[in-house]
């Protein structure tokens, strides 16, 4: 996998190796061991989601603040535009966002560490969004 910075500190693009054959093709979503080394995570993810909107849908920029969440965004079918904004204080990128297309064509994954608000819009007919999380939903925040 290649991993690439995005002017968002700690936030990073991830360009999973894709395998193709005359069937198709398999690509990892995630592997503990890639990412830890990689990526210089090493989380815990305890929810995964799955997000399917039409096309103009804007998903608004969620945060949680008491229990943080940060996100391994990929889309399964479709395009979105990504954002993420960094809303840690002592952050050099505090209040600045970072914005990426993500598609089931480019294959390309969106870590996003805790302490950002995340939302996207859908610009394909549909799009099938899959994130990992590392804490919980908590809907009190």
């Amino acid at each position: 996998m290649i991993v690439k910075k995005t002017t968002l500190a700690d936030c990073k693009i991830v360009i999973p190796r894709l395998y193709k054959d005359n069937r198709g093709s398999f690509a990892e979503f995630y592997n503990w061991q890639s990412y830890k080394k990689k990526l210089k995570i090493d989380k815990i993810f305890l929810q995964d989601n799955i997000s399917i909107s039409k096309k103009n849908v804007l998903r608004g920029l969620h945060f949680q603040l008491k229990k943080p969440q940060g996100k391994l965004i990929k889309v399964i079918s479709g395009k979105i535009f990504d954002v993420a904004v960094d809303l840690r204080p002592k952050s050099s990128t505090y209040k600045k966002y970072f914005g990426i297309i993500l598609s089931s064509d480019n294959n390309f994954q969106l870590w996003i560490p805790e302490g950002f608000a995340h939302g996207f819009y859908t610009l394909s007919n549909s799009a099938t969004v899959l994130y990992k999380c590392t804490s919980l939903y908590e809907s009190s925040d």
